[in-house]
């Protein structure tokens, strides 16, 4: 018989956090609480996507080293 694992993952993970960091900066940004412009506002979801991009293109650069070196 096989054994298995079973993977509990607990807590936020960093695409939660800048979520939830961003509804919150909105909310005080609506209610008058701090004065930032939009862009300030919204920049942990600009970040969080530029990091995920940026991993993506490293990864598609190794894939494609890898490949190149698997050709010859």
């Amino acid at each position: 018989m096989k054994d298995t694992k079973v993977v509990v993952q607990n807590g936020f993970g960093l695409g939660s956090a800048c979520l939830l960091l961003t509804i919150a900066f909105i909310i005080l940004k609506v209610i008058g609480t701090i004065n930032w412009s939009w862009w300030l506002v919204l920049l942990p979801l600009w970040g969080y996507a530029a990091l995920t991009i940026v991993v993506l293109v490293i990864i598609l650069i190794i894939v494609g080293i890898a490949a190149y070196l698997g050709d010859k």
